[in-house]
């Protein structure tokens, strides 16, 4: 088959979006929870409201903060190394999805760090459809 010299299949364009979509994800979930342990990050808004009374309440815990950030740095190398990375993108989907709503309902000024996360989970999710076909099984039988 020919293609034109500017032409490029299908396929070789979702290896370059998964790519993509994978280092971008993978480094932000690595700064952000080694920020958390490390606090290089210089400056963190105080929320106030609801927004505060939800962080206040994750911290409170005193283990739910931790075991996030621990997951983030973990699932972002394995992103990032390319080691289990269509695990690593299931996992870190609920902390995306949190992340677009508490930003876009919570804080609304901040929408545009819940849509830079979600958009290459999501397209990590199409990405690496073909693996995630035995996690969808009606009736699955042992």
């Amino acid at each position: 088959m020919r293609y034109r010299a500017n032409h490029r299949p299908l396929a070789t364009d979702m290896k370059t979006t998964v790519l993509v979509s994978r280092i971008l994800l993978g480094v932000i979930y690595l700064i952000f929870g080694l920020d958390y342990f490390l606090h290089f990050i210089p400056y963190q808004p105080l929320h106030t409201g609801k927004a505060g009374a939800f962080i206040a309440g994750l911290k409170g815990t005193g283990y739910f903060y931790p075991m996030q950030k621990v997951i983030q740095i973990t699932a972002g190398l394995s992103l990032m190394f390319n080691r289990y990375p269509a695990f690593a993108a299931v996992v870190l989907f609920p902390i995306s999805l949190n992340v677009l709503l508490f930003h876009t309902i919570l804080v609304p000024s901040g929408w545009l760090m819940g849509v830079t996360l979600m958009v290459p989970n999501l397209l990590l999710g199409y990405g690496y459809r073909k693996y995630y076909s035995g996690m969808f099984t009606v009736k699955p039988v042992v």
